[in-house]
């Protein structure tokens, strides 16, 4: 590495290339770039979902439902980093190369400020878990957990791979210590565990987008992430480290407490195990507040980096300068209470969220190896993506309502597929019939 990139890896203003690609010079290794995205999944909300969808399904059905998402996540996110690790470019840049120079606005302006709203939901949710759980006064702790989450996402990228290498290790060993302490108290095998609804609380198509929608923002702009990457191939493989690896593992976790019978309340709070380790007391109380700070402090840190590097491109300010602006907006939302009304229209916002991915990726990644790529690098607006967009948002919605036993968001990203190869092609028939 350069003596220049040396001295700006040692500085508090350490550069973020916020509107041009990452030189070369300045991109990071594999493991650095992983540890990112590895940490990101390990997050206590995963094991509420994790739980909810064995205590729907049972424990293999459930198992299968949280493989076939990982999967789709892994083709997803990981076709998307290896975009960003060729190119270097974040996530807005990359969508100007598909969306248009001036459209691509749009679609970078609504995810950077979903996850916003996740970043104030889980600074909300570490106010109200410590609350109930220990009877800590709730505003007062979402201010200074929000204020604290802010404080880590200043330090740029470097930080958000030190918290991702303290989290999975945090959440594994306490995983565990919750799943051991759960077997100790229940009775019988959890491979037998055949569900506790009476009536599945989710299909199976369901538990397949919950473990989707969870991380589909920012797994949409894991660009912002993986342009760090050396190669396309590592920008790959960073994401993999989490789809299926981690992700996995924070689902399991949740999916085994509930099974062994050690979630209070499975049906509403899922794999939550919080609960369970305060219950036994001890050296595990304060490793169990430590935890809800590190464990939603990273997923809180890498939310409000995508939002700030998203609107610092919208705005040509500086990341730093939005993540205070962002992270204020944020922490005032979940001191307010608000954030508890967000949990719904987030999951929902999720479904709309694949066709974004979908057209990207049709348009860098698989058309340009046919006929019908059409690159058109400046131009200000093309329609063929927001006629997937729209299309495949549309269908997914509707699926959401008329089809809950499928998964929408699947349906979402193959709908906007289609629809966009359909409209690529007849561009290219037009520009064939009407030659320049």
């Amino acid at each position: 590495m350069t003596t220049t990139a040396s001295t700006a890896e040692t500085s508090w203003d350490i550069e973020e290339f916020e509107t041009t690609p990452v030189p070369r010079d300045h991109r990071r290794r594999l493991p650095s770039v992983a540890a990112v995205w590895f940490g990101f999944p390990m997050v206590l909300t995963c094991a509420i979902f994790g739980g909810l969808i064995v205590y729907s399904l049972g424990f293999w059905r459930g198992l299968l439902a949280i493989a076939v998402g990982n999967l789709c996540l892994m083709l997803y996110v990981g076709s998307l980093s290896y975009l960003a690790g060729r190119t270097g470019e974040n996530f807005a840049l990359t969508a100007a190369r598909t969306f248009g120079v001036k459209a691509a606005a749009v679609p970078s302006a609504f995810l950077a400020t979903i996850v916003i709203g996740w970043f104030a939901f889980q600074t909300g949710m570490a106010g109200a878990i410590l609350h109930d759980s220990l009877g800590w006064p709730e505003q007062p702790t979402t201010l200074a957990a929000g204020l604290g989450f802010i404080a880590l996402t200043l330090l740029g990228i470097r930080a958000l791979s030190v918290i991702g290498v303290i989290a999975a290790p945090v959440y594994i060993v306490l995983g565990a210590v919750a799943i051991y302490l759960a077997a100790q108290d229940g009775s019988g095998s959890p491979f037998g565990y055949s569900g506790g609804a009476e009536s599945a609380a989710l299909s199976f198509g369901a538990a397949v987008t919950l473990v989707i929608a969870s991380f589909i923002d920012s797994g949409t702009m894991t660009a912002d992430f993986t342009r760090w990457s050396r190669t396309g191939r590592e920008g790959f493989l960073a994401a993999a480290s989490a789809f299926p690896v981690s992700n996995s593992i924070a689902l399991l976790v949740g999916g085994l407490v509930v099974a062994l019978g050690g979630a209070t309340d499975p049906g509403t709070d899922g794999g939550n195990f919080l609960g369970l380790l305060i219950d036994h007391g001890g050296v595990l109380v304060p490793l169990a507040v430590a935890f809800v700070f590190i464990n939603l402090g990273s997923v809180c840190a890498h939310c409000l980096y995508n939002g700030a590097v998203g609107w610092s491109q919208l705005t040509a300010g500086r990341m730093r300068t939005l993540t205070l602006i962002l992270g204020a907006v944020g922490v005032l939302l979940a001191v307010a209470g608000i954030w508890t009304y967000f949990e719904q229209w987030l999951n929902l916002l999720g479904v709309i969220v694949p066709p974004i991915g979908a057209v990207v990726i049709l348009d860098q990644l698989v058309l340009p190896r046919t006929r019908l790529g059409s690159p058109a690098p400046g131009r200000a607006v093309r329609w063929q993506p927001f006629a997937g967009w729209a299309g495949g948002a549309a269908v997914a919605l509707l699926a959401h309502r008329l089809a809950p036993w499928l998964s929408d968001a699947v349906v979402g990203f193959v709908t906007a597929a289609l629809l966009f190869t359909a409209a690529s092609a007849l561009t290219a028939r037009d520009q064939k019939d009407c030659p320049a």
